[in-house]
């Protein structure tokens, strides 16, 4: 069954795909032509990190770019993620920068 995943970027811009059984979210957002930032896609250098921000999204890979208190606070690769319910995401190439500490805030 597809789902639907609204992209939210910060700068206020918005985007929809649907989803299909089985397929991740940068896949949709390849085949829709919508541009998402993205690497390796194998869930390892976390170019493509996204922000859940409500709905269903699991890892059908396991998300090495990412650490446990990462995913704990909603973040997701979307390379290895597929929805299991409509969902909303924050995306952009800030949001991987959001994972790194900046002492400098």
């Amino acid at each position: 069954m597809p789902h639907t995943v609204s992209l939210e970027w910060r700068d206020g811009r918005s985007a929809a795909v649907e989803v299909r059984a089985a397929e991740t979210v940068i896949d949709a957002t390849e085949r829709a032509g919508v541009g998402v930032p993205f690497g390796c896609l194998y869930g390892v250098c976390a170019t493509c990190t996204g922000r859940l921000l409500e709905g269903d999204l699991v890892h059908v890979e396991r998300p090495r770019g990412l650490k446990p208190r990462h995913r704990q606070d909603g973040y997701v690769l979307l390379c290895v993620a597929e929805p299991r319910s409509d969902c909303r995401v924050e995306v952009g190439a800030e949001i991987q920068a959001d994972l790194v500490p900046n002492p400098w805030k």
